[in-house]
């Protein structure tokens, strides 16, 4: 049985200089320790494996002894199952992004995967780059959180064997699952809210990006108006960030119709448009105009904000995924699905009360 595991011993120094020659401890070192084979130590560190008792205590002593330990790597090199998966992401530094990427590691870690993790804010090529760098490497699936990569890297994904996890976006593929949000039901939500508040001239500010989640949240929203006889004003500005929503609210203030009510397509948005309107024409939230957020990011909760907002329910959508790349059986069959996820809303002080 072949030998994947291996440890490095301090390295020698030898007068005036320190080698950096490395040495490894193999699998036969440890069962020769332990005065068993070298399989029965493979089985010792193969999950479900059959060994006995008193073998697996030996071994493991000898091992601890040793300091020896599994290289998954090269295991999953010779059996296609690394346990690396790639987080395919953009915007790593906005709040929303960074928290959903820090549930899913953790929820990765502790199923016993590996996370990669491929920035996708460069459009020189450097993410196919890095994909490819990842597939050699066996990793076994992908999740891809941005909305930014084309089609080409699902496509690059699904020919290499692995298995595919989209949030937040709007492809039909086979054997791929798909979490989105509902964003039909939010959209209801924040215009009934407005409705309630005495508002009837409402907008909708959104960044320039296009993704399939924020036009989801756009078009949403212009239909369930649309239900109450009102007309949306929409507005798309630069990138999806904070100084989006200033901009965005420079323009509506300024337009001929001003908005009583604003659903932002993020809390990034709406922390902008609210200092916009705040500091630039001196408008009061809620008496002037009520607005709501989408993230539920961790500012929009601070004093100067306390924004209404609806909640990505990340803790979910992490649970969900891990525990879709654990099945087996959609595996064989190239089963996919699609599921969809609430964003509860989260009630502060932006919305007069009905």
């Amino acid at each position: 049985m072949a030998c994947y595991e291996t440890r490095a011993l301090p390295c020698k120094k030898q007068i005036g200089t320190t080698l950096s020659r490395r040495v490894f401890v193999s699998a036969q070192e440890v069962a020769a320790k332990a005065g068993v084979s070298r399989s029965a130590v493979s089985r010792t560190f193969t999950p479900g494996a059959s060994v006995s008792k008193e073998t697996r205590l030996r071994v493991l002593q000898a091992a601890e002894e040793l300091g020896y330990h599994v290289n998954h790597l090269a295991r999953g090199l010779t059996r296609r199952e690394s346990g690396i998966v790639c987080l395919i992401v953009s915007d790593l530094a906005t709040p929303y992004r960074s928290s959903l990427l820090r549930t899913l590691t953790d929820r990765l870690q502790n199923s016993g995967r590996v996370a990669m993790v491929i920035n996708t804010d460069r459009s020189d090529g450097s993410v196919d780059r890095a994909l490819q760098q990842a597939i050699r490497y066996r990793a076994e699936a992908s999740i891809i959180l941005s909305g930014m990569p084309d089609r080409s890297i699902i496509d690059l994904c699904l020919r290499n064997g692995q298995r595919l996890v989209l949030i937040n976006r709007d492809e039909e593929q086979e054997g791929i699952l798909r979490i989105n949000l509902d964003d039909a039901v939010a959209a209801q939500t924040a215009v009934q809210a407005f409705w309630r508040a005495g508002c009837r001239h409402l907008a909708f500010a959104n960044s320039a990006a296009g993704t399939p989640s924020l036009m989801a949240r756009e078009a949403g929203f212009v239909a369930a108006a649309a239900a109450r006889g009102l007309p949306v004003l929409v507005e798309r500005q630069g990138a999806t960030g904070y100084e989006c929503g200033r901009a965005v609210a420079r323009r509506m203030m300024t337009g001929h119709q001003r908005p009583d009510a604003v659903f932002c397509a993020t809390d990034l948005i709406a922390c902008g448009f609210m200092d916009g309107v705040r500091q630039e024409f001196g408008l009061s939230i809620p008496a002037d105009i009520c607005i709501v957020g989408f993230d539920d990011i961790e500012q929009a909760s601070w004093g100067s904000y306390e924004l209404t907002t609806f909640a990505q329910p990340v803790d979910e959508i992490a649970l969900e995924t891990v525990s879709w790349l654990g099945a087996r059986d959609n595996v064989a069959s190239g089963e996919g699905s699609l599921l969809t996820l609430h964003a509860e809303m989260i009630w502060r002080k932006t919305v007069r009360a009905g």
